[in-house]
């Protein structure tokens, strides 16, 4: 996607395409692969006919099985024109996976399989898994083939396995259907249970047993699929009357990895993108090595860390910008760690180094000392200080006591020394971590010296996850900061996901639900460097190809970012399943902003509720095609205003006009 793509459409041109946009468009078909090899579906027209395949084998009983799933295996993913090459392994066994899109609703999965080692299991198996309320409404299966066969989904038993030796399947379901065809006939297992939580897997084989060294098989899977497209009209109703919490702004990460490619990232983004928060790095064990030292004296000396001097740098300039900067440290000094330091899992499963408590007060001096230091030196005073990910051990390890513990004895230190800087509860690995706040948060004493509850979104996205740090932050009257914004943590491994259309579309819509139902002071994006880089080429992931350029992930945010400044959250309600929806107004001035994510076809819709001084609204779209394109300005009339969301894209409505380019 070129910078100025479509920037000098003619009349007639934007005319046309607007009359265009109003009809059914018929997008191809895509298939959404995610990462390690899962297919979430296939998309017609942009809406997704939803089932999982995954690779995955079983114990030789069966017992146990194993799935490719995020985080669960190494892998590695990469783009090679329409093909996306996808090479999970799990200890052993090597998968290799070729997925390509055939035309509409049509998908080609070829999957190779090798062992190292002779490994006794159940087999190895191409396996798909179809939605729960599917299976719960009914529907049959046909087996193609020499076993051929009809099961009824919704059978009276409660559950069954059936196997087959055939090269295909077909599933019928009231509003979908999927055929499975194999190149090569194979064992197929039908596995269905009809309890409370209906489900439906069929394996196919592709080694079926125990397998032997060296040994490798393959097999090509053609995916065809079709359904009820829903295209009727959504109805958005906006609550301007009951503002919520203030949001600053959308802000990012600022830790500094990449000497040759992150500066440029980094000017791109703060100049072509409003940045309203920032999170920088504290490289503790920079900063005071030795323990016997006195760090300020060494820095005064000039003997100061390279790196301890980039990163005060990085914070000098983003506070000069005018936003307020979090420091956030990862790893501490020998002196201050306990026992042999971890930079990955331990053999007892835990990770990182916990402090060393008898030095605790040391610890305190030496943290205070860098946040003194940097406000004498680099007129700097962070917001906040925090260990990142600590409940994890990524890389500093603490208990929930321990946490509650070090905020009220840094939180008193910075506090005698006259520095404003608090700290930050939780920080977490991921949303699943609220219980790792209790202890600070029923401790009085740790309130005083607590700047906002933060947690990090890697995982832990459902609404009652969720939920939870919107009750602390309300418990304790104080702001939720994502200290990490992004979806997947091991994203840096595999970076050809960076530009996928799918990546980017889970990425907005996961921030959307997070506006929506958290109300975050800011969203700090993991990374606005070169590390998780909304930007391509520029020798980017080693990308010297093309110039440096925005990826669709990069327009998103800057199309979130340009929501009116401090304004509040506002509820924008919808009748849609498939539509994420959020707002925001500055009452004072008359400026809001409503923003949906469409995760199906294109439908019209309505939004009510618009305050009575607003007389129109001006249109952005991101999707594959369109980079925070202005496609038109939309009429009020009686406080409603109706336009076209286009197919699985993000679309944002504007009080006023902003700065798209």
């Amino acid at each position: 996607m070129s910078f100025n793509k479509h920037r000098n459409l003619s009349f007639l041109t934007v005319t046309a395409l607007l009359f265009f946009s109003s009809l059914p468009i018929h997008l191809f078909a895509q298939a959404e692969v995610m990462a390690w090899g899962n297919l979430n579906g296939i998309r017609i027209d942009g809406q997704l006919m939803e089932f999982r395949s995954t690779l995955c084998t079983p114990s030789e009983d069966w017992s146990d099985i194993r799935h490719t799933a995020k985080e669960a295996q190494y892998t590695d993913y990469e783009r090679d024109g329409n093909l996306h090459i996808v090479t999970p392994r799990f200890d052993s066994l090597f998968f290799r996976e070729e997925i390509e899109d055939l035309g509409r609703g049509k998908t080609r999965v070829e999957v190779g399989v090798a062992f190292r080692t002779d490994t006794v299991i159940g087999g190895a198996f191409f396996c798909l898994e179809f939605p729960k309320d599917k299976v719960a409404s009914g529907g049959e299966i046909k087996i193609s083939g020499n076993d051929a066969e009809t099961i009824n989904i919704r059978s009276e038993s409660d559950s069954a396995t059936s196997e087959f030796n055939g090269n295909g399947v077909s599933v019928f379901f009231l509003d979908m259907e999927v055929h499975i065809s194999a190149e090569n006939e194979t064992r197929i297992l039908v596995v269905k249970n009809s309890d409370d939580a209906p489900s439906l897997q069929v394996y196919f084989a592709l080694i079926d047993g125990n397998a032997k060294k060296g040994q490798t098989e393959s097999n090509t899977f053609t995916i065809q699929t079709d359904g009820k497209i829903d295209r009727a009209p959504v109805e958005l109703t906006m609550d301007a009357e009951n503002p919520g919490r203030e949001f600053m702004g959308m802000g990012g990460n600022f830790r500094l990895q990449n000497a040759n490619t992150d500066p440029q990232v980094i000017d791109y983004n703060l100049k072509n993108m409003r940045v309203a928060y920032a999170r920088v790095e504290m490289p503790w064990m920079f900063w005071h090595q030795n323990e016997e030292d006195d760090p300020i004296a060494e820095a005064e000396a000039g003997n100061l860390h390279p790196r301890v001097d980039a990163a005060m740098r990085m914070a000098q300039r983003l506070h000069n910008i005018g936003m307020p900067v979090s420091i956030a440290d990862w790893s501490g000094p020998d002196w201050a760690i306990d026992g042999e330091r971890l930079w990955g899992e331990g053999q007892n499963g835990e990770r990182g180094n916990p402090l060393v408590q008898e030095k605790i007060n040391a610890i305190y001096k030496s943290i205070g000392d860098y946040i003194w230091y940097m406000k004498k030196h680099y007129g700097v005073e962070a917001e906040a200080f925090s260990f990142n990910e600590s409940d994890l051990g990524i890389n500093i390890r603490q208990t929930g006591e321990e946490h509650r513990d070090f905020i009220k004895g840094l939180g008193a230190h910075l506090a005698v020394r006259g520095l404003k800087t608090k700290l930050y509860l939780g920080d977490t690995a991921d949303a699943n971590g609220y219980e790792f706040t209790y202890p600070a948060m029923n401790d009085p004493e740790t309130h005083k010296y607590i700047s906002a509850v933060s947690f990090h979104s890697w995982r832990g996205w459902e609404d009652e996850t969720l939920q939870q740090w919107r009750d602390i932050s309300t418990e304790l009257n104080i702001p939720v900061i994502i200290g990490e914004g992004s979806t997947d943590a091991a994203a840096w491994r595999y970076n050809d996901i960076f530009d996928e259309p799918t990546f980017a579309m889970h990425e907005i819509n996961l921030y959307l639900r997070i506006l929506d139902i958290t109300q975050p002071q800011s969203i700090l994006q993991w990374q606005l460097t070169a590390d998780y880089s909304l930007l391509k080429g520029g020798g980017v992931f080693g990308n010297n190809e093309v110039e440096l350029q925005p990826m669709q992930r990069f327009w998103n945010l800057k199309q979130l970012a340009d929501t009116p400044e401090n304004a509040f959250h506002l509820k924008v309600t919808n009748n849609s399943e498939t539509i994420t929806s959020t707002g925001f107004g500055d009452l004072s001035k008359g400026e809001y902003a409503v923003h949906v994510v469409n995760n199906g076809a294109t439908r019209k819709a309505t939004l009510s509720g618009i305050p009575e001084e607003i007389e129109e609204l001006y249109l952005y779209i991101t999707d594959q095609e369109w980079g925070m394109e202005q496609l038109e300005n939309i009429p009020v009339q009686n406080r409603q205003a109706t336009f076209t969301l286009n197919a699985w894209g993000f679309t944002s409505l504007f009080s006023h006009p902003v700065n798209s380019q």
